[in-house]
């Protein structure tokens, strides 16, 4: 039975990241001058709870991928939802580091049961035909996140204090229950229906000889594509794994710095804080642009198309040219949203979805190491160097390589309905 229901599930997938990758990753940085007022911590001691996060998550994300293969992934949404609202309770009692740690070592927890990997098999269930824009919309659920909860979460600790505020952002998650609890499925065939694009099996048995078309449904079909450890072997997997690192480098080490950059040029905070905006803003547009042309046009080409656009806004942004800055960061905004989609994309329709968690998980480690690498090494380039300029250069080298990957990225799965 074919059903719009699918576009439910995409929806369901960008109300998971808004609220799980918003909560975590931009909106906890609203609270950070309040924590280190009433704590007096040194910006180091803050800011390795990000590192406990990131680090943690993607040690995680293969485990989780491979749970969420096996018992679906609704359960592991149900508990990083409920776990996520425990957490932000608690952050609002913290009385030492120590205790921030913790909790940001369950915000990893979090990201890995119900954040990228989970949103993205989720929809990748649904989906055979449009599994670009369905990818593209879920993932604009990143930006959303990024663009409303710092200034909604500023606002809070106006009105209420920081340790306040954080039991109130507490209701997102818990709203956020209601949603998968109520709406959300691991596969069409639990609501007896079938991906989008794929032909029921009852149309494609019809006019078949007979006997054949008096079939019994024994449950869903068998997963199309490669094993984990057939995919371990092909060097499609380690193109991607390569582009996902040296462009979430790339990504978050640019995006970490550009606020201090942006005020070392000259401009006010304000100024700066829009540039902030711009960058999310465009990558919020890349996401969807880029799915959506994939869905149209040959997705390889896509892809290089995706990586070419960030690699023109890096060399403009190495210039360190202001004049070229603005149009930096438009490309860049462009190119950073579509790799968010593209890379999942590419992952599940080149090696199949039968291992797409652990495989997911797999790469999502990569792309974690590399972007903790990225923040950590842009701002100690600028501190051996005085200047932006050698780490923005490598930035621009390193996505010169992701692109010479992306070239040998190939399909190992056939098309859906091939054969």
């Amino acid at each position: 039975m074919k059903s719009p229901y699918c576009w439910v599930i995409a929806g369901c997938a960008l109300v998971v990241l808004w609220v799980t990758n918003g909560l975590i990753i931009p909106g906890i940085t609203a609270f950070d001058p309040s924590l280190l007022d009433e704590f007096g911590w040194s910006r180091g001691t803050l800011k390795f709870r990000d590192l406990i996060t990131f680090a943690l998550a993607g040690l995680l994300g293969p485990l989780a991928g491979a749970l969420a293969d096996r018992y679906g992934v609704r359960r592991f949404m149900i508990i990083g939802a409920a776990l996520l609202a425990v957490c932000l309770v608690l952050y609002g009692r913290i009385q030492s580091a120590t205790h921030m740690y913790l909790i940001h070592t369950l915000f990893a927890v979090v990201l890995a049961s119900c954040g990228l990997i989970v949103a993205i098999m989720l929809v990748s269930n649904w989906f055979v035909r449009h599994r670009g824009t369905a990818i593209g919309i879920a993932l604009v659920g990143t930006s959303l996140g990024g663009m409303f909860f710092p200034p909604f979460a500023t606002w809070l600790i106006g009105e209420y204090g920081w340790r306040q505020a954080f039991t109130w952002e507490a209701a997102f998650p818990l709203g956020l229950l209601v949603v998968l609890f109520a709406l959300v499925r691991n596969r069409p065939h639990d609501m007896g229906l079938v991906p989008y694009g794929e032909k029921p099996a009852a149309e494609s048995s019809a006019g078949a000889p007979d006997g054949a078309a008096q079939t019994v449904d024994t449950g869903p079909p068998e997963l199309p594509g490669l094993e984990f450890k057939a995919a371990l072997k092909t060097g499609t997997f380690w193109a991607l794994a390569f582009a996902a690192m040296t462009t979430f480098f790339s990504i978050l080490g640019f995006q970490a710095n550009l606020f201090l950059h942006l005020t070392d040029l000259g401009l006010t905070p304000e100024r700066s804080a829009f540039g902030l905006t711009l960058l999310f803003g465009l990558a919020l547009i890349g996401k969807f642009l880029f799915g959506f042309l994939a869905d149209h046009v040959h997705q390889k080409g896509v892809f290089l198309a995706n990586i070419a656009v960030m690699l023109t806004g890096a060399v403009l942004l190495a210039t360190m040219e202001l004049s070229l800055l603005w149009v930096a960061i438009v490309l860049f905004g462009l190119g950073w949203g579509g790799l968010y989609t593209m890379i999942q994309l590419l992952t599940v329709d080149s090696l199949g979805l039968k291992a797409a968690g652990k495989i997911l998980g797999t790469i999502t480690t990569f792309d974690a190491i590399g972007g903790g690498l990225g923040i950590w090494l842009t701002g100690s380039i600028y501190d051996w160097t005085g200047s932006y300029q050698a780490a923005f250069t490598l930035v621009a080298v390193l996505i010169f390589l992701a692109l010479l990957a992306a070239t040998q990225v190939k399909k190992h799965v056939p098309p859906a309905g091939a054969g």
